[in-house]
């Protein structure tokens, strides 16, 4: 194992599940954060990860993750902020959730958990964002502008934590569909890129190692979108 960690938040599932996976497959250390116990988290400690409870949805919850965190090791190669919630506007309190997990805790743990980058040597914070943040949406106010705010974080703390730390975002479009979807909705969501295919998973992964592996990359976001954004230009 590497010395210091990769730190995902919210891995217990999808893109960050698969990371986690191939990052431990290849002997990297790797925490990970999750919120409710399942058969994945289980997997991801039989694999050799080292797991944080946490629940993104209060100050106080955040900063005891983070002293976990900093209990449990001295130094980390990257954070990759990857906890998400998709909740639409006619959810509950959907902005005040969103907002906790989408920035609350990525600003938090990016200020109090910068030293354990600077330990670590060559060091990374990645935050994961949306497509969909460029346009907007009607059904997901709350979540588009707080997918924007985590964006923005990543300008700002580029330049906080320069040279030393690198940071940088991704903001994915269709990576992959969820079991319920169905054929209707999949052909019409293909259908919005030029591309026109279903990436999974390992896409994000290679971003992600693209971003890592860089030395010259620093507050950007990179769009991976299948060019989404030209499919109705002029």
């Amino acid at each position: 194992m590497t010395s210091s960690p990769i730190l995902i938040t919210g891995a217990a599932q999808r893109v960050g599940l698969y990371c986690a996976k191939r990052w431990l497959a290849e002997g990297k250390a790797v925490i990970v954060s999750y919120r409710t116990e399942h058969t994945a988290i289980k997997e991801l400690h039989a694999a050799g990860a080292t797991l944080i409870q946490a629940d993104f949805q209060s100050v106080s919850a955040i900063m005891a993750f983070i002293n976990e965190l900093k209990h449990t090791t001295n130094s980390l190669r990257a954070i990759i902020h990857n906890a998400s919630e998709w909740l639409s506007d006619t959810a509950g309190n959907a902005f005040e959730k969103l907002f906790m997990v989408h920035m609350q805790a990525p600003y938090l743990i990016n200020l109090h958990c910068a030293e354990l980058l600077v330990n670590g040597g060559a060091a990374d914070i990645i935050h994961l964002s949306d497509d969909v943040v460029s346009k907007g949406s009607t059904n997901h106010i709350a979540y588009c502008a707080t997918k924007a705010g985590l964006e923005n974080l990543t300008f700002s703390f580029a330049q906080l934590l320069a040279p030393k730390v690198k940071v940088n975002a991704i903001a994915p479009a269709l990576v992959m569909f969820n079991k319920l979807d169905d054929r209707a909705y999949k052909e019409k969501t293909i259908n919005k890129s030029l591309l026109e295919i279903v990436p999974g998973e390992q896409e994000i992964f290679k971003a992600i190692n693209y971003l890592l592996d860089s030395t010259n990359v620093t507050g950007t976001v990179l769009k991976v979108n299948g060019g989404r954004h030209l499919k109705y230009g002029c």
